[in-house]
């Protein structure tokens, strides 16, 4: 396999703040010979998320912060080209984590075989994925919503908020999005059959979440934290619940931002609690098994922002950080053979 090139997309500077475009660069190497038991992959589709700033930082997180002039990390749905693991087969499609490249070289218990004819490919990056996973464990695990209960999802149009919120809807909780435009207020609203939706970039919080809960909040969901977290914290209800799911108002910040009032946590002795999807890997079988069936029956909808092209993926990334992108954001990176023409 000497002959095949390999397009990668590694890490040439830490950004401070928000990332730039020259804090990566793109690079050719050969693709190396495969060694006992690993398999050749190409990748089809790349997911993009927030928690991959967390990883370029100089700052300590969860996981070990990426080196510099290593290839990005991510989930990708690939196809197998060459395979020295009867596991698996030229022209299987597997859920692999080849990070920002064109070719991956894996072990087998590092990739899991998909079915193109269950779903689309790139939904095992999405409502399949990773993002899915976490909104159906953090949702159910440590907000369980009741029905007539009020659950708040900010960042709500996302990957990860737009199933949340649903899944809430079909517990049958009233459920208010917390989005960055109009057009994604209308989107949760309209076609995700959330109860309320508030633009945080034109109405104020703390009166519009008045409005749009006036019976307080029950659960919040969060993504985000910041000042939409801090005005939340101020109208929840007796023994609340908070899943501290995301940061990404803080995680192009210099320095570290000035933390809400917890005062009300107290007085209304309320759970926040944060979370870690890998720390819910027994509840991925139960995740596919109900998310694919509230799919199929239409209870449950999903919305994918494709950008075409590797070249293309730092300046999408970016674009994330700033909430740019409407649904879950997925690189192309080659033609996908069970896709139909368009």
């Amino acid at each position: 396999m000497s002959n095949l090139t390999n397009q990668q997309i590694v890490l040439k500077s830490r950004p401070v703040g928000e990332p730039k475009e020259t804090d990566f660069a793109l690079v050719e190497t050969p693709v190396p010979e495969l060694g006992e038991g690993e398999i050749l992959s190409r990748t089809i589709y790349l997911s993009l998320d927030p928690y991959m700033r967390g990883l370029i930082s100089e700052s300590k997180s969860y996981t070990a912060n990426l080196e510099l002039n290593s290839v990005m990390v991510g989930g990708t749905v690939s196809q197998v080209i060459k395979s020295n693991d009867p596991q698996f087969q030229a022209g299987d499609f597997v859920l692999s984590a080849n990070g920002w490249q064109t070719y991956g070289i894996s072990k087998s218990e590092n990739l899991r075989k998909l079915d193109p004819n269950q779903t689309p490919l790139s939904y095992n990056l999405g409502v399949l994925g990773m993002p899915g996973h976490t909104a159906y464990s953090a949702l159910l695990d440590i907000g369980q919503p009741k029905a007539g209960e009020t659950v708040v999802i900010s960042a709500a149009s996302g990957a990860v908020g737009s199933v949340a919120g649903q899944i809430a809807k079909i517990k049958g909780s009233r459920v208010v999005g917390i989005v960055g435009s109009d057009e994604k207020r209308d989107f949760v609203v309209q076609e995700l059959g959330f109860d309320a939706g508030i633009n945080r970039k034109t109405q104020e919080l703390s009166s519009a979440l008045k409005e749009a809960a006036p019976n307080g909040i029950d659960v919040y969901f969060d993504n985000t934290a910041g000042e939409i977290l801090e005005a939340v914290l101020q109208q929840i209800n007796l023994g609340a619940k908070i899943a501290l799911v995301g940061l990404i108002s803080e995680y192009n910040a210099v320095h570290p931002p000035a933390g809400p009032n917890l005062r009300p946590l107290l007085i209304k002795r309320a759970l926040i609690k944060g979370f870690l999807v890998r720390d819910y890997q027994h509840q991925q079988e139960d995740c596919l098994r109900d998310v694919s069936q509230w799919l199929k029956e239409g209870k449950l909808k999903y919305r994918e922002d494709v950008v075409v092209g590797l070249e293309n993926a730092p300046r999408a990334f970016i674009g994330l950080l700033r909430g740019e992108n409407f649904g879950k954001l997925i690189v192309r990176v080659s033609d996908d053979p069970t896709a139909f023409p368009t």
